[in-house]
């Protein structure tokens, strides 16, 4: 099988201050305005990433084709003031400690979209985790069009038991150039990098062939499946427009990403939780109990919370993206015959705070075995949108690395 996972020419900044040119992926914290609020004080007029994205918590109250524009035009001007230093034909391998101390491993490269396929069902070797929303996926094309640099969150899993690909970096340290080392913001741990070259490429990539001759799918996309959706959009769109050559190289056809080990003791998948506002509690809880199939005995437990109180319903379901998938087909409908509004919360903390108010309520899901997760997506299956994260809140991947995508 052939790699999909491939060196790439990165960029970093050559100097000033990490801290603030790192920030958290766009989707995080969206009913919380002021963790955003506080990025903004924190960072100021310094150089960073916080200007190259539209953080969703701000989504209702802009201006989508205007923010694109100044998105481009930010990224043009750190590029002409020579502010990104380029690393080419490289990995970084990156050591990210999270909020309980443990230490994710994972790689940066690119993925090449050509041998990518969100469709359900797919039979490419990489593939999506969860259902893409197509409608979701034009204002990310949008800022795509126009951009120069692209910044991934996306975070892509491989089926590693024996820890061959990422792992042994870990031994190298000593003999690669680290190119980075830093305090993340707003609690996110810290995060080293090295950059990988020459030899190591090609054990990593020796690595990666060997996955693909024991399974047809070798990479499945944990975190940031609509970003890369959107890349892939992107390349279709544009390719017919280039030579045989050219559409072997262009940039545009890779997207930046963190590859990471789905049995690395630091990946854990924590629940999406579903807080409904602007609606009434008590009647939608009624006729959500008159839609989902009770379980007469054991069953899997949803967990909900009010400004009245807490409880739970016992749903039968023959697996946790079954229950996932019966909540969100409910509250689709729902929203959609009384106006409410859904958001998807990170953290028990965050709903039990969030549902205090008056005209919300808050379910509380399980979390995806991840002993299922290749097994599910390699037999053709993928997730209700918004199954799962990668860690808790604080932990998903910070904006750092970027890549020329013109």
């Amino acid at each position: 099988m052939k790699n999909a996972f491939l060196p790439a020419d990165i960029l970093l900044p050559r100097n000033g201050d990490m801290t603030k040119w790192s920030v958290i992926a766009c989707d995080q914290f969206s009913s919380e305005r002021g963790y955003w609020e506080r990025i903004k004080e924190t960072v100021g007029a310094a150089p960073s990433t916080l200007k190259l994205i539209v953080p969703e918590a701000y989504l209702g109250e802009v201006d989508t084709a205007r923010s694109a524009a100044d998105i481009a035009a930010k990224m043009g001007e750190y590029l002409q003031a020579g502010l990104l230093k380029p690393y080419g034909n490289s990995f970084i391998y990156v050591e990210r400690t999270i909020s309980d101390g443990r230490v994710r491993r994972g790689l940066i490269g690119c993925l090449d979209l050509e041998l990518y396929d969100y469709t359900p069902g797919a039979a490419a070797p990489v593939r999506a985790s969860e259902n893409t929303i197509v409608s979701r996926l034009p204002a990310r094309v949008d800022v795509r069009r126009l951009a120069p640099l692209e910044l991934p969150h996306i975070m892509a899993l491989i089926d590693d038991s024996k820890c061959r690909v990422i792992e042994p970096l870990g031994k190298k340290t000593d003999a690669l150039e680290k190119v980075y080392d830093f305090a993340l913001m707003e609690g996110g741990g810290s995060i080293r990098g090295w950059r990988v070259t020459g030899d190591d490429i090609r054990e990593v990539e020796e690595g990666l062939r060997c996955l693909g001759e024991k399974s047809a799918v070798q990479i499945i996309i944990g975190d940031g499946n609509h970003s890369l959706a959107a890349a892939k959009t992107y390349w279709d769109e544009i390719k017919s427009g280039f030579g045989e050559e050219e559409r072997r190289t262009h940039p545009a056809r890779f997207a930046l990403v963190e590859l990471n080990n789905v049995y690395d003791p630091a990946i854990s998948f924590e629940a999406i939780h579903r807080v409904v506002f602007n609606t009434e509690p008590e009647a939608l809880l009624m006729k959500l109990k008159k839609a989902l199939p009770i379980a007469a005995g054991e069953g899997y437990q949803l967990r909900w919370s009010t400004a009245e109180g807490q409880g739970t319903i016992q749903v039968d379901a023959p697996g946790i993206g079954r229950l996932i998938e019966l909540l969100q087909t409910f509250l689709d409908v729902y929203a959609n015959g009384t106006g409410c509004e859904i958001d998807y919360i990170h953290g028990d903390d965050s709903v039990l705070s969030l549902t205090k108010e008056k005209g919300s309520i808050g379910f509380l899901l399980p979390a995806i075995d991840k002993s299922d997760f290749f097994k599910t997506v390699a037999d053709g299956g993928v997730y209700p949108k918004k199954s799962f994260s990668i860690g808790h809140a604080r932990d998903k991947r910070y904006y750092l690395e970027c890549r020329a995508i013109k």
